[in-house]
C-alpha cells in the first residue's frame, strides 16, 4: 500500500531541504554597493569624510594609509581577530561594520582609503624624546628607522598616526587586549610581547619619539 504524504509531511521536507541554504546565506557577509564613494559612507560617521578620524569616538586617522595594510586590518575585524575582546570598546564599534564586509568590498575599501591624502596630525602626547629614542631601537627592526613601516614583515606605518591612538594600542597590546592569541593573529601577538616591557612612560616617550617623525613619507 503506498501512503500519500500529507501537506504537513511534505512542507516539512521543504523546510529541511531549505535550511542549510539558508543557514550558508545567513552566515555569508551582506556585501554593500562595492563603488568606492558608497562604500566609504560606513566609516564617515567616526572616520570622518576625509579620513582624518575622530578621537571622541575613539577612532584613528586613515587616509592615506598603505593598501595592503589597511585591508589586513578589515580583515581581522571580519574575522573577529580584532574587536573581539570585552575591554576593547573602540574595536568592538569598527567590528560590526567589518562583519559585513566580503572580501570585494575590503579591496576595494582599502584601494579607495590609500589613495586619500594622509592628514597632519596634531601632537597630544608628551614624553621625554631621549629615552624615546632608545626604546625605539626595538621596534625599527620592523617599522623602519622612520617609522615608515615595513609590509615584508606586516608592520604598519607609525609616522603621522595618532599619537592618541598609538598609545592606546601599545596599553591594548600590553594589557592582552589585542594581540592575545598566537593562533589567529600571531603579529599582534609578537607586538603585545614587546608593550609588555614598557611601562606607562616608556610608552608616552616612544610615541613621542614617533612624533618627531612625522615629515618622513609613509611606505606604499
Amino acid at each position: 500500500m503506498i501512503k500519500i504524504a500529507t501537506p504537513v509531511v511534505l512542507l516539512s521536507a521543504l523546510f529541511l531541504s531549505m535550511a542549510p541554504r539558508a543557514a550558508a546565506e545567513a552566515a555569508a557577509p551582506r556585501g554593500w554597493d562595492d563603488r568606492p564613494t558608497e562604500l566609504y559612507r560606513l566609516c564617515t560617521s567616526c572616520h570622518g569624510p576625509d579620513g582624518k578620524g575622530m578621537e571622541n569616538v575613539g577612532a584613528p586617522a586613515i587616509a592615506g594609509l598603505p593598501e595592503w595594510y589597511i585591508e589586513a586590518q578589515l580583515t581581522k575585524f571580519n574575522q573577529s581577530v580584532r574587536g573581539g575582546h570585552v575591554k576593547d570598546i573602540n574595536g568592538m564599534r569598527m567590528r560590526p561594520v567589518g562583519l559585513t564586509l566580503s572580501e570585494a568590498n575590503r579591496k576595494t575599501l582599502a584601494k579607495f582609503v590609500s589613495s586619500m591624502a594622509r592628514p597632519v596630525t596634531p601632537d597630544t602626547v608628551k614624553g621625554n624624546l631621549a629615552k624615546g629614542e632608545n626604546t625605539y631601537q626595538v621596534c625599527q627592526a620592523c617599522h623602519g628607522a622612520k617609522a615608515e613601516g615595513m609590509q615584508a614583515v606586516n608592520a604598519p606605518p607609525l609616522v603621522g598616526a595618532n599619537d592618541w591612538y598609538l598609545l592606546t594600542q601599545l596599553k591594548n597590546f600590553k594589557g592582552r587586549v589585542r594581540g592575545y592569541d598566537p593562533a589567529i593573529d600571531p603579529n599582534g601577538y609578537a607586538m603585545a610581547g614587546i608593550a609588555a616591557t614598557l611601562d606607562e612612560a616608556a610608552m608616552l616617550n616612544v610615541v613621542s619619539y614617533i612624533n618627531s617623525f612625522k615629515s618622513a613619507p609613509a611606505a606604499q
